[in-house]
C-alpha cells in the first residue's frame, strides 16, 4: 500500500512541531517578527468542508487505465485526488487552508511495473489527457499542479508501487532502483547489503528517487557523494516515443547528454521508471562536529579554503548570525545545545576569543571513512578553522544536527497555524560572489518587508560546497494573516529574493527546481536562447502538451499571480517556439 503525507501539510499525521519544550523560542519569535506563538494554533480545514469538483473521466479512458494498472490501482477518491493536486510550497499550503484547491487531477493511477506505465501513458495520449508523474509530493516549486484552465482529463501517475532495489553490481558500485522508492526504504534496502546512496535531502523521509532525478535534487552529504545529477548514471523513462534507455557507463561521447536531459525535466519528457545509481559501502566511521566562527565573513573564507584544500568532508554547512541565533532559540530545555550557550561558554567566547556573540556563526562539518582517514581529515579542517578564528565545540552539535535535520518543514506548518508566512529560497554562485550575493539578497528582503509593512526575519546558511562555489539557502518569515490575499505580500518578498539571485550572478534555484514558482527568471538564468532550446525539446517529444504542461518554461498559468508577475522581458512559449510550431 502506498502511503502519503497529510493532505493539508507536511509529513505524517502523527508528527507535529511543538514549542512547549523550547523555552527561548516564543520570546525570540515575539521579538523578531512580533508574533505570539503561545496561543493555540489555528486548525487546518476539515476535509468534509472542502468543495471537491467531480472528476472528468470519460468511460473509455477509465477502462483503459483499469486494463493498464488493475481496478484496485485506479481511483477517483476525493482525498487521493486532493493529495495529488499540489506539492508542499507555502503557496500550496496557504491555498489549501483557504479551500482553494486549483485544478484537481481527475484520477490517480498506481502502476506496478514499467509495462503498466507504458500502457497508462498510451491510454492518456490516445485520449488527449494530461499526465503528471507523482513521487512523494514534496515539491515546493509548483511542479505537480495542473494548469487551472486545463479542460482535458488530468491523470496523476503515482510511482509509489515501484519501490524496489532491483540489483547491485558490487564491482561497479552501481544499483538499479525503481523510481518510486522513498528515501528511507531505499536506504534500508541498500544497507541490508552494506551499501548507501548517501543522498539525504531535507525531504528525504517523504521523497523518491524519481522525484530527486526529475528536480535535480541535492543532499546534505553532497560534498562527498555528489548531487543526484552526479549519482545518477543511467535512466529508464517511458516517453511518447517509447522507452528511453541510457547505459550506466562511466563516461561517453554520444552527442548532447540524453541522461542530462532527463535530470531536472519535471515530467515534461516522460515518466521515470528506473535509474542506475552510484552506491558506496557504508562508512566505518561517521562524525559531525560543531564549530563556532567569529563572523559570517570568516566562516565563508574557511569554507572556501576547505574546498580548495586536500580535505574531503562529507558535510560543510555554516549558518549566518541570524540562523545561528534561531537555532539556539529552538534548543530543548536541558539539551546538548544548552551547554553550547551556557554562561561559561559565552564568557569564554567574549573575554578570551573576543567574539561579538551577535555575530557568531555555528557550523557543522562532517567526516566519514576509516578512523585514520577521519582523524586526518579532522586535523586538516581544524587547522583551517583555527586560522579563521574558529573553534571546535565537539560532537554535541552534530548529534543535534542529525536529530533535527528533517524537521524544519514541520516548523513552517506550525508557524502557518500561528499566523506567519515562512518560506525558503536557495541558489548557488561562485566563491567570489557569495559575499556580495548574500548582502544583496538580505538588503532586498528587508526592503521588501518594509514595502509590505511587516517586521520580517531573514537568515541563511551555506551548504553543498563545490570546487568553484557553494549553495546559499535563505529562510524568511514574517507575521501575516494566512489568507489568499496575503499571497501578494509573500510574492513581493519571494520575488525580491529571487531577483537578488539573478542580479548577483546566482542561479534561480540550486536544488528546488523550476516548476512554475521560478519560471519567470528562466531566461535571465539560461538566456532566451536556452529557453528556446528547452521549448524545442519539449515540443519535439510532446507536441500535444500532454506531459505536465506549463512547468519549467514560463507562460502557462497554474496558480494565481505566477504568470501575471512575469516581467515584460520574460520569454514565454509563444515568444520562443520554433518557426512552424503550434504553441498551445
Amino acid at each position: 500500500m502506498v502511503t502519503h503525507m497529510k493532505w493539508w501539510g507536511w509529513g505524517k499525521e502523527s508528527v507535529s512541531f511543538s514549542p512547549s519544550d523550547k523555552p527561548d523560542l516564543a520570546p525570540f519569535i515575539r521579538t523578531h517578527i512580533g508574533l505570539d506563538i503561545t496561543r493555540l494554533p489555528a486548525q487546518p480545514p476539515a476535509f468534509a468542508d472542502l468543495t471537491i469538483a467531480d472528476p472528468v473521466l470519460p468511460e473509455p479512458l477509465r477502462a483503459a487505465l483499469v486494463d493498464a494498472a488493475g481496478a484496485e490501482h485506479v481511483t477517483t477518491d476525493a482525498q487521493a485526488r486532493v493529495v495529488h493536486a499540489y506539492g508542499k510550497s507555502l503557496r500550496d499550503l496557504v491555498r489549501v487552508r483557504n479551500h482553494d484547491l486549483g485544478r484537481l487531477p481527475d484520477v490517480v493511477v498506481y502502476p506496478g511495473d514499467e509495462e503498466a506505465v507504458r500502457a497508462v501513458l498510451a491510454a492518456a495520449l490516445a485520449a488527449d489527457a494530461v499526465v503528471i508523474p507523482f513521487g512523494g509530493g514534496t515539491n515546493i516549486s509548483g511542479s505537480l499542479e495542473a494548469p487551472r484552465t486545463e479542460t482535458r482529463p488530468v491523470i496523476s501517475v503515482d510511482l509509489g508501487r515501484l519501490d524496489r532495489v532491483l540489483e547491485i553490481d558490487a564491482d561497479a558500485r552501481l544499483a538499479r532502483v525503481q523510481a518510486g522508492a522513498l528515501g528511507p526504504g531505499l536506504e534500508e534496502q541498500l544497507a541490508a547489503q552494506g551499501w548507501t546512496l548517501g543522498h539525504f535531502p531535507d525531504s528525504f523521509a517523504h521523497s523518491t528517487l524519481g522525484g530527486w532525478i526529475a528536480t535535480r535534487s541535492s543532499g546534505m552529504q553532497s560534498d562527498k557523494y555528489g548531487d543526484i545529477a552526479e549519482i545518477t548514471r543511467a535512466v529508464r523513462v517511458v516517453t511518447p516515443a517509447g522507452v528511453l534507455v541510457t547505459r550506466p557507463v562511466p563516461s561517453q561521447s554520444t552527442g548532447p547528454s540524453v541522461r542530462e536531459m532527463i535530470l531536472g525535466s519535471e515530467g515534461r519528457l516522460g515518466i521515470i521508471t528506473e535509474a542506475t545509481v552510484q552506491v558506496h559501502r557504508v562508512p566505518e566511521q561517521r562524525v559531525i562536529l560543531g564549530y563556532f566562527f567569529p563572523t559570517w565573513d570568516a566562516a565563508l573564507l574557511a569554507m572556501r579554503e576547505i574546498a580548495a584544500s586536500e580535505a574531503a568532508p562529507t558535510v560543510t554547512r555554516v549558518s549566518d548570525a541570524n540562523e545561528t541565533r534561531f537555532s539556539f532559540a529552538t534548543r530543548k530545555r536541558g539539551s546538548l545545545a544548552s551547554s553550547l550557550v551556557s554562561a561559561g561558554m559565552k564568557q569564554y567566547l567574549r573575554r578570551v576569543r573576543r567574539y561579538d556573540l551577535d555575530q557568531m556563526c555555528l557550523s557543522f562539518i562532517g567526516f566519514e571513512g576509516s578512523p585514520a582517514h577521519v582523524k586526518a581529515q579532522r586535523k586538516l579542517v581544524g587547522a583551517i578553522v583555527a586560522r579563521r578564528g574558529g573553534i571546535c565545540v565537539g560532537t554535541g552539535p552534530g548529534q543535534l544536527y542529525d536529530q533535527k535535520k528533517f524537521d524544519t518543514p514541520y516548523i513552517r506548518d506550525f508557524l502557518l497555524g500561528q499566523g506567519a508566512m515562512a518560506d525558503v529560497s536557495e541558489t548557488s554562485t561562485s566563491w567570489s560572489q557569495l559575499g556580495p550575493l548574500y548582502r544583496g539578497v538580505v538588503a532586498r528582503a528587508n526592503k521588501a518587508f518594509a514595502e509590505i509593512g511587516v517586521t520580517g526575519w531573514i537568515m541563511c546558511h551555506l551548504s553543498h560546497s563545490y570546487h568553484s562555489g557553494a549553495c546559499l539557502y535563505f529562510t524568511f518569515a514574517y507575521a501575516s494573516p494566512v489568507t489568499l490575499e496575503a499571497i501578494d505580500g509573500y510574492d513581493t518578498v519571494k520575488s525580491a529574493i529571487q531577483q537578488g539571485f539573478i542580479e548577483h550572478a546566482g542561479t534561480l534555484s540550486h536544488h528546488h527546481a523550476v516548476g512554475v514558482e521560478h519560471a519567470r527568471w528562466l531566461a535571465d538564468d539560461i538566456s532566451p536562447a536556452g529557453v528556446r532550446l528547452l521549448t524545442a525539446l519539449f515540443d519535439g517529444i510532446d507536441p500535444g502538451r500532454n506531459l505536465n504542461p506549463g512547468k519549467i518554461v514560463p507562460g502557462v498559468d497554474v496558480a494565481p499571480g505566477l504568470a501575471d508577475s512575469a516581467g515584460p522581458d520574460s520569454a514565454g512559449p509563444d515568444s520562443v517556439s520554433p518557426a512552424g510550431s503550434d504553441p498551445r
